[in-house]
């Protein structure tokens, strides 16, 4: 038998989410609970027929300040910080006619919705920062010992059962992991205003969003969504959390279908695959290894790209992770099942697909969403973060600068803008030799870029002459781009702004090479 249990006499309840509201009032009601609530709540909870007590009733205060003050008074928080125990307490709470509260439901202002809506003005989330909610959930958590506090709806069910099983008593274990719970949301809660905040700067016009700059405050407020069989290693323990003052979508937010447990490294390489299909508008497969693209393509149906994406190199495409921009069908799931594949990614599966991919027991088959967000991407380094917003540059036709005698044709100015969204998401120093519709030769993360030229050329299966080359930085020296045009390349996509772009553009025009300039670096570390 627990022996911590504290029975529940009186609850407050102050709710802006008034989901499973009635029926857990009313459960109240019937154990005999006796309820004091505000405004809003006690009007959804008079109308349906469940006695309730109004707050200014119950302190003899009136509501004031348009709501501002209502719940701040001694008889609520006396009744919520008193310690049950205590003798002293107890007598100055009979002395000022204050009642222990036992259980209080208050979840808080919609902050981060207004905050998120593009029309809402400064003053209207302000209105929306929440003072006697938290205040509230801080007491009642802080005196779990005698008092249980609830705020989040999903927690009514299981709060009911206890309730009826223990004669109208909560065990000491329940009331702990509720305060556990309220101190992360209170958190999470003021490190979203906080972040708002960061963000605007004051002036006599008005209140302003601040320039281009990162934040001044950036603060993590991070939900755990699971936890990992290990890290990168097995010695290594692992979870995945998903940033609470963002909205759910990427990896993070995916929906695993099927499949083993997902691993730390299975969902750094779906984050990079999956930020390499979206680059794509035309049916399009990414196959990852090690967070660096093996192949990539893009066709009239997703089947051929899969297929292209991976001969580019078959060898390597064995325990990979494939990401799609389109629904999987049928046809392209029998390509998919013919290879030892860890995850899949796709924004969905038709019924067909899903039998058919289903029949591995291992393979992860994930659901993702094909929004992208602008946001700022942190990487721990010892002592501190490095913040940077996420590269989401896409280079427009007409923003290449022909820098050569020869400009590209229109077959190479395609094949050069393939190959340029694909270098984006290949480890410095990133070649990708391609033409319109898939890679041919992938150079990643060597020391010099010669070497990832001739890394990249080695690799391939395939000709590479009449193929484009792709540079996510400049060229030094003109000797990367002579040892392409060995290879039999005709054109060139890179950022420029070397000191000697002169040389490079020369060596260009001496092999007849078309090359443009972007005018911005794709580095990836």
């Amino acid at each position: 038998m627990e022996k911590n249990l504290r029975t529940i006499r009186r609850a407050l309840l102050s709710v802006s989410d008034k989901t499973g509201l009635v029926e857990f009032a009313g459960f109240l009601n019937k154990s005999g609970v006796e309820l004091i609530s505000t405004g809003g709540t006690a009007n959804s909870i008079r109308k349906a027929g469940i006695p309730v007590i109004e707050v200014s009733d119950y302190t003899g205060f009136p509501e004031m300040l348009d709501g501002r003050v209502k719940t701040l008074h001694p008889k609520i928080h006396g009744g919520l910080l008193g310690l049950r125990d205590n003798p002293s307490h107890q007598a100055q709470m009979k002395d000022h006619g204050i009642g222990e509260i036992d259980m209080i439901v208050v979840n808080l202002y919609p902050f981060r919705e207004t905050a998120a809506r593009p029309s809402a003005t400064f003053e209207e989330v302000v209105e929306q920062i929440d003072i006697g909610g938290p205040s509230m959930l801080r007491s009642a958590a802080k005196n779990h010992g005698g008092v249980a506090v609830i705020t989040d709806p999903q927690d009514y069910k299981r709060i009911m059962r206890e309730l009826a099983e223990n004669n109208c008593s909560l065990s000491g274990a329940t009331r702990f992991s509720l305060a556990e719970k309220i101190f992360f949301m209170t958190a999470s809660y003021d490190a979203a205003i906080a972040a708002y905040f960061a963000e605007r700067t004051w002036s006599d016009e008005g209140m302003k969003k601040t320039g281009d700059g990162v934040p001044a405050l950036e603060v993590l407020a991070l939900q755990k969504i699971r936890d990992l069989r290990y890290g990168e290693n097995p010695h290594q323990r692992a979870a995945l959390y998903q940033r609470i003052s963002y909205p759910s979508f990427g990896i993070a937010g995916a929906q695993i279908l099927h499949g083993k447990e997902i691993s730390y490294n299975n969902l750094l390489d779906s984050d990079a695959a999956w930020s390499l299909a979206l680059e794509f508008d035309r049916p399009a497969a990414a196959v990852i290894k090690h967070t660096n693209p093996s192949g990539v393509a893009q066709a009239d149906t997703l089947r051929e790209a899969y297929v292209l994406a991976r001969d580019c190199d078959p060898v390597s495409a064995f325990g990979s992770v494939v990401a799609l921009n389109r629904i999987v069908d049928a046809e392209t799931a029998g390509e998919l099942h013919s290879t030892f594949i860890e995850v899949i990614l796709a924004p969905g599966y038709s019924p067909e697909a899903l039998a058919i991919l289903k029949q591995k027991q291992n393979v992860r088959l994930l659901s993702v969403g094909l929004e992208r967000f602008p946001y700022l991407e942190h990487r721990e380094i010892a002592g501190g973060f490095l913040v940077q917003d996420k590269d989401l540059h896409q280079v427009k036709p007409e923003e290449l600068k022909v820098v050569t005698k020869r400009p590209p044709s229109a077959e190479e100015r395609e094949a050069l803008l393939f190959g340029w969204r694909v270098v984006k998401h290949v480890k410095s120093n990133a070649i990708v030799f391609s033409n319109a519709n898939r890679t041919l030769g992938i150079g990643a993360g060597q020391m010099s870029r010669v070497d990832s030229v001739k890394w990249g050329a080695q690799r391939t299966t395939f000709s590479l002459k009449g193929s484009v080359m792709a540079s996510d930085a400049f060229f030094p020296f003109p000797d990367g781009l002579e040892a392409a045009a060995g290879y039999g390349i005709t054109a060139v996509i890179q950022p420029g702004g070397s000191v000697r772009d002169a040389e490079v553009i020369q060596a260009a025009d001496a092999h007849d090479i078309a090359m443009v300039f972007t005018g911005i670096r794709h580095f990836r570390h």
